[in-house]
């Protein structure tokens, strides 16, 4: 059976960062913007390290509860904030 690593934050940072956008629609929300949104939330966050087997997780992070939650939103929330002001999606790489 072949295993790997991921960082689950960055599912669960994804799927709640759209829901943040669809509260901001006038936040940019090109290609760019959204990964730097989503870089810069991961950043802020604790890592939660899960083992997979064939690409599906053996385990669920179980701090998906209350505070966790509203810790997340407001990563979320500021790092969507901090973009918006200053999007880079005009600049040279």
């Amino acid at each position: 059976m072949e295993y790997g690593i991921k960082n689950y934050m960055e599912d669960i940072i994804h799927d709640k960062m759209n829901a943040v956008l669809k509260s901001m629609p006038d936040i940019c929300q090109c290609e760019k913007c959204r990964l730097d949104m989503l870089a810069f939330a991961l950043n802020n966050s604790p890592p939660k390290y899960v083992v997979t087997a064939k690409g599906k997780l053996y385990t669920k992070v179980s701090s998906l509860e209350g505070q966790f939650n509203v810790d997340l939103v407001r990563i979320i929330t500021d790092a969507v904030t901090r973009v918006g002001q200053k999007p880079r999606h005009n600049e040279e790489e």
